[in-house]
């Protein structure tokens, strides 16, 4: 891939030390049933040069800073986050961004932290986890927190996050209840107005929405039958979020997502470090294979560039040549990412 095609990844996280450090002192190991991953900077960069990624957008999983029951903990910990992911993107020109961690959601202090994330730190938007202790995006009492977002034309990354509810045993919250978790923030946010009350956010929905694209139609009758609107405008509604595509460009998914999402409201996401390297390359090759060449494009870079327009006029300097035995390396990575793909696929031989 080349350098003016590069890829911007809207869904990457990061893992600093001090915040795994405080993850570990609160007894928590995994995140999803995914057992916290290795990560730096440079293991980061590593991984964007095999996918053909120029850019990462980078942001903190579940749980956020939510596990800290000490309210002020939260704030210093959400602060000092923001202020490492500011300084990641500083030492890094064109490589990263990030979006800014708040302690969630309707609280005076979240509001302070979004207004001064954005406005100080220049962060390219908020991360938002779509349940916070069972307190969905959407709920009664996050109104400031929409007003701030609203008046700066935020952008926002709802991630999800383990369901209010006893895990089923042998299900892995990031197999199947991360998906419902997404489509029920985007639910309570279109039926309770805040995507009409507030159409200056962009909402990024991770996981191509989870459920949504496929259950739209569902969930629009649904909602026409409980608030009276037309089931036209809740599906306008529904069309109105951006998607990315962490682990869902598959032949099965993708053809239902860019059927149902708005023209340049799909994103590339790889979900890494939680998502393993090769799961990237599987989902990057569902992309490179399954697209035409100006649909790929749009999905790789032009799309989030219109959505983050400092990344189209400060690209990322062209990568290095690698030396040899590492371009050989890739070269083979990508073929056998390329192969496992193909041979996966339903009526494949």
């Amino acid at each position: 891939m080349t350098s003016s095609a590069q890829r911007i990844d809207v869904h990457q996280h990061l893992v600093p030390a001090f915040y795994r450090e405080e993850l570990v002192k609160a007894g928590i190991a995994d995140v999803g049933g995914r057992a916290l991953p290795a990560w730096s900077p440079e293991s980061a960069v590593k991984v964007m040069d095999l996918l053909g990624a120029g850019t990462a957008i980078v942001s903190v999983s579940a749980p956020g800073v939510g596990f800290l029951k000490d309210s002020a903990g939260a704030v210093d910990l959400a602060r000092r986050l923001n202020e490492y992911s500011a300084s990641l993107a500083a030492d890094h020109p064109g490589r990263f961004g990030y979006f800014a961690t708040l302690p969630e959601p309707g609280t005076t202090a979240c509001v302070a932290e979004a207004a001064r994330a954005l406005d100080d730190l220049r962060a390219d938007g908020v991360a938002l986890l779509a349940n916070n202790a069972g307190t969905y995006l959407g709920a009664d009492g996050q109104e400031p927190l929409w007003q701030a977002l609203d008046d700066r034309g935020a952008v926002v990354f709802v991630h999800p996050a383990e369901l209010p509810a006893a895990p089923v045993d042998g299900i892995p919250a990031f197999a199947a209840d991360f998906l419902l978790d997404t489509t029920r923030a985007a639910y309570l946010l279109v039926r309770n107005g805040i995507v009409r009350r507030c159409p200056n956010i962009r909402f990024i929905l991770s996981h191509a929405g989870g459920f949504v694209p496929y259950a739209s139609h569902r969930m629009a009758v649904t909602l026409a039958n409980d608030t009276g609107r037309s089931p036209l405008d809740v599906l306008d509604d529904f069309r109105s979020f951006y998607f990315d595509t962490a682990l869902s460009s598959s032949p099965a998914a993708l053809p239902t997502l860019l059927a149902f999402a708005r023209p340049g409201h799909v994103l590339f996401g790889s979900d890494w470090p939680f998502a393993p390297t090769p799961a990237g390359q599987y989902f990057a090759n569902g992309l490179d294979s399954g697209l035409d060449p100006d649909t790929l494009r749009a999905v790789n870079r032009a799309n989030a560039e219109v959505l983050f327009p400092r990344l189209a006029t400060h690209r990322p300097a062209p990568t290095p040549v690698a030396p040899a035995p590492v371009r050989l390396r890739r070269a083979a990575q990508r073929a056998a990412a390329r192969l496992v793909f193909k041979l996966v696929q339903p009526g494949t031989k």
